[in-house]
């Protein structure tokens, strides 16, 4: 961990505000996996944010947009975050969405085909088409034009764009968890 954890009476007026709307979206959006330690510090991706929150403000106004009223299906939504995560290996990532989508109705069959890079026989045919559509849009090339059409074909137009925005997103989580560093939380890591 590049960046020491923030308490709140450490932070700046700016930094609390910022501080206490993301607590009040990680309590009421992000449950299911340890993203508050005991001492009230946010953990994860939101303790690179706190830090730089001229960065992690913007960002975190595109998790609440994201989050706000999905169109996609939650399982979707979680099979095309894991195939970001497992791309870039991002331990926090992966630590949470396994969680988050197993309490989303994905079986941990499925749920470890994926995480070990490959596309499970037994998707739906909407987790398949987010499947490769989340892995084409990783490899760093132009979608391709079936691809993209496949999906707008299941999502429909809207469905699509906040697919290719939630892989985006979650490639910008994925790096800001790589790039400081950022582990699983110690009781995972106790654990283990």
């Amino acid at each position: 961990m590049r960046l020491p954890l923030l308490s709140r009476s450490d932070l700046s007026p700016e930094q609390r505000a910022f501080y206490d709307d993301m607590r009040n979206g990680i309590e009421s959006k992000f449950r299911g996996f340890e993203a508050i330690n005991r001492d009230g510090a946010l953990i994860g991706p939101w303790n690179p944010w706190l830090h730089f929150s001229k960065f992690g403000g913007p960002i975190w106004e595109l998790v609440k947009a994201l989050s706000a009223s999905p169109t996609l299906p939650l399982p979707v939504r979680e099979v095309a975050i894991l195939v970001t995560g497992t791309h870039f290996h991002a331990a926090y990532e992966l630590y949470a969405h396994v969680l988050v989508a197993k309490a989303r109705g994905l079986p941990e069959e499925i749920i470890a085909t994926i995480v070990a890079g490959q596309r499970p026989l037994e998707l739906t045919q909407e987790e398949t088409v987010a499947f490769d559509f989340a892995s084409a849009l990783v490899s760093g090339s132009n979608l391709p034009e079936l691809v993209y059409r496949q999906a707008v074909k299941t999502f429909g137009e809207d469905g699509t764009a906040e697919l290719i925005y939630l892989v985006g997103l979650y490639c910008l989580v994925s790096v800001t968890l790589n790039g400081f560093d950022v582990p699983v939380p110690e009781t995972i890591q106790d654990g283990i």
